[in-house]
């Protein structure tokens, strides 16, 4: 049998998601006939020790503490870019002038000039046969692109409504220490970049339409946090009489919109909502059915058309059949997926287009049209919840 070509894979970052990474990129053959073979070739991160310990840990074959370092290497096909959204601009750029493929993280950036230079880039790299994706993750649970494919079937009808939530509650203690993500020079933005990016592309996904303007209200509950040595994405609790230093970016954000094929929206985004997880929440209207979905409960999606009996209420669809996007490659029926398994599927979806020479979505350009929403709420929020449009 003919083993299939390598693609040789450098990975910058090794925390959360780089080890969610990690894990899709060993995951992905072993359960997809790929038509390239992943090879974990080289992670980076700038502390030799972490590093070092992060490429045994995850099957990396060797470290780097500069991703300059990484991009310079001739046994890298891809760059694999996890860090926070102030160096995506700088490391995808770069990776793609040297011809190499590029996933990154999202958002895509922290500003939309930045993601203005990333699609440039992409663009001129597509030209020569290289390719770049956001890794916007979500689109790959299996009960949202069952969704994706009745809406693009015509099931809903004409969409009316659209509601999106992404709700948290790991910030509610106001004692929870500081962390990059409450930074703003390093982050972008709070809630609203971090969780509330995802529901923006999601439905922007979904309905096929884009985000014409908005109106938004952001917030941020606890102004100052407890400062600790080391700044870990989700890790440990400070004292109520630590040193404190400030909060630069938003706790929560709201915000109504339009889209352009006519449908009005409301969105929600929040890492102060006690008991709520990770509830990411989008619920579609048409006028001939609705949908609703709800990542705390990621292997059902819930159904209701209006033919059907009037006190039926919504059905429950268990997302795990064979012939729904994705699952018939997994588990017997009824043996539902994981938040790890997005990640693969992404993987695969990345590898596929590469090796077809298509271009993989969704794309930096994608991307940037998120960015120009979270710009156009920003910009509401700070006039006032004036309209503004995207």
């Amino acid at each position: 049998m003919h083993e299939p070509k390598s693609l040789r894979v450098g990975m910058v970052g090794y925390a959360f998601m780089g080890a969610a990474h990690s894990h899709a990129w060993r995951t992905a053959p072993r359960f997809f006939d790929l038509p390239l073979a992943p090879r974990l070739t080289a992670v980076a991160g700038r502390n030799p020790e972490g590093v070092r310990a992060a490429a045994e840990k995850f099957g990396w074959e060797s470290a780097e503490t500069d991703w300059r370092r990484l991009i310079e290497r001739d046994d890298i096909d891809l760059v694999d870019i996890c860090t926070p959204g102030d160096t995506h601009a700088e490391i995808a750029i770069a990776a793609l002038e040297a011809g190499k493929h590029v996933l990154c993280e999202k958002p895509l950036a922290n500003s939309v000039a930045e993601a203005e230079r990333m699609v440039a880039a992409a663009g001129a790299a597509a030209a020569a046969g290289v390719h770049a994706m956001c890794g916007f993750s979500y689109r790959r649970t299996p009960a949202l692109a069952l969704a994706k494919r009745l809406v693009d079937e015509g099931a809903l009808g004409q969409i009316r409504q659209v509601r999106a939530q992404y709700l948290q509650d790991w910030l509610s203690d106001e004692n929870t220490p500081l962390t990059w993500r409450l930074d703003r020079t390093k982050s972008g933005s709070g809630s609203l970049g971090d969780i509330g990016a995802h529901i923006i592309d999601a439905t922007q996904w979904l309905t096929g339409q884009s985000i014409t303007g908005v109106s938004a209200l952001l917030e941020t509950f606890v102004k100052e946090r407890p400062v600790t040595g080391d700044l870990v994405g989700l890790g440990g609790r400070g004292g109520a009489d630590a040193a404190r230093g400030p909060v630069t970016v938003d706790d929560a954000a709201i915000f109504s919109a339009r889209f352009d094929g006519g449908p009005i929206g409301v969105f929600e985004a929040t890492r102060f909502a006690l008991g709520r997880k990770n509830a990411m929440r989008i619920e579609l209207n048409g006028s001939r059915a609705s949908l609703s979905f709800d990542f705390e409960d990621m292997n059902s999606l819930s159904f209701y058309e209006a033919a059907q009996e009037p006190n039926a209420g919504f059905r429950r669809i268990q997302v795990t059949e064979p012939e729904h996007p994705y699952t018939g490659h997994w588990w017997p029926v009824g043996h539902g997926l994981g938040y790890e398994h997005v990640f693969t599927h992404q993987v695969v979806d990345l590898v596929q287009a590469i090796a077809a020479g298509v271009q993989p979505s969704p794309s930096f350009a994608d991307a940037l049209q998120v960015q120009r929403v979270l710009a156009a709420v920003e910009a509401s929020a700070s006039d006032e919840s004036r309209w503004h449009k995207v």
